[in-house]
């Protein structure tokens, strides 16, 4: 059976990933393609999205799933960051929670406050809130959604198409959250802990 790519040069940092990480700069033919995709997807090539060029199959769908929601999708970018950071939590993804913490607050306009309410499953704002609600269920329950949750769905304003594009946010964190997990992947942004603050959480 062939391999699911061709060959490339891979680096890894000794002792920190258990993954070897593609470096950018040396990698040829569709993997270098998909990394600059993945810069301009995200403005940088993280580690994590490294550790995917091992399979180039699977970074192009990461790519093309990530732009697809963030282009084409209905959920604005501080809704998805909500919805990240809710998921990271939940499974105590630390590389992920560091990510989308930095790009939560720093990119998509929430204050500390709200991002730190997100990882819980909370927002002041309805729409925010009711988004929230149902990927909360989504997660904790792994998938399943009771028919009074989807009737407080549909009474805060949610559509079907938005019901299962906020469960496609919730399967994109969940791949990611898991990948960097898997692969201990040294974190590249600034440290945020599943723990911190957890009696507050709590």
């Amino acid at each position: 059976m062939p391999a699911p790519h061709t060959a490339a040069p891979h680096t890894a940092a000794p002792g920190t990933t258990a993954l070897h990480t593609v470096d950018p700069e040396r990698a040829t033919g569709q993997t270098a393609s998909l990394l600059t995709a993945t810069h301009r997807a995200l403005g940088v090539v993280p580690r994590l999205a490294r550790v995917m060029a091992n399979n180039p199959t699977v970074l192009k769908g990461y790519v093309d799933v990530v732009t697809a929601l963030s282009t084409r999708g209905t959920l604005a970018a501080d809704v998805r960051e909500r919805v990240a950071l809710l998921v990271a939590q939940e499974n105590r993804s630390d590389y992920c929670l560091s990510v989308h913490m930095f790009r939560g607050t720093k990119l998509a306009g929430l204050t500390t406050a709200e991002a730190g309410r997100a990882r819980r499953g909370e927002a002041d704002d309805p729409w925010a809130a009711a988004v929230l609600d149902l990927a909360a269920a989504v997660v904790r329950d792994h998938g399943v959604v009771s028919d009074e949750r989807l009737e407080a769905a549909r009474h805060a304003g949610l559509s079907d198409g938005h019901v299962v594009e906020i469960i496609a946010h919730v399967a994109l964190g969940v791949f990611t959250n898991y990948l960097a997990t898997a692969a201990r992947v040294d974190i590249d942004w600034p440290l945020v802990r599943h723990t911190d603050g957890e009696n507050a959480m709590a």
